[in-house]
């Protein structure tokens, strides 16, 4: 069911946003808030929230990143890294391996752009799955995992070379 946030705002328990968009969740909403809501944000920077708005009630750190905001007739509402990327503030973020893999795909990317401009004009393009699907190999060491070649009969039967890439063109990771 999809219902307005003016609504949602006195019934939820937890209210996460990922709009991008300023000031989503308001004061007047986290006013109409139950006691102990979560208000945290996984979309953008920290103005999803109103959190500028809640500075002038008293705040009760309840540990790293989570925070009691104490509103003037005593209900709580828990609000989580300050209203700022909930992933980034409130866990390790992207774990290293991640960010790893990542980088690595950004850095065949470039390496690609460069030495074969001709083939990419000006556009905005898709990591070839070769490319990805390399990073992923690289990364298997850093697991200690071991893949299995696929035989002959394996490949055709699934459409895909032996070597790979192994997802159709339309297959997105």
């Amino acid at each position: 069911r999809v219902v307005t946030m003016d609504y949602a705002s006195e019934f939820g328990d937890l209210f996460v946003t990922t709009t991008g968009n300023y000031h989503v969740i308001t004061h007047d909403h986290m006013k109409k808030m139950k006691n102990q809501a979560i208000v945290c944000n996984i979309g953008h920077f920290d103005n999803e929230i109103d959190v500028a708005s809640l500075k002038q009630y008293q705040w009760e750190n309840i540990k790293p990143q989570v925070d009691h905001v104490i509103f003037p007739d005593g209900k709580r509402i828990l609000l989580l890294a300050e209203g700022r990327l909930v992933n980034l503030g409130c866990g390790t973020g992207h774990p290293s391996y991640v960010m790893s893999s990542s980088f690595a795909n950004q850095t065949l990317a470039q390496i690609e752009l460069f030495t074969r401009t001709s083939d990419y004009p000006v556009g905005v393009y898709t990591l070839p799955k070769h490319l990805d699907e390399k990073v992923a190999r690289l990364q298997l060491t850093t697991l200690n995992a071991q893949l299995s070649e696929l035989t002959d009969v394996q490949a055709a039967y699934i459409n895909v070379p032996k070597a790979g890439p192994y997802k159709a063109d339309h297959y997105r990771y």
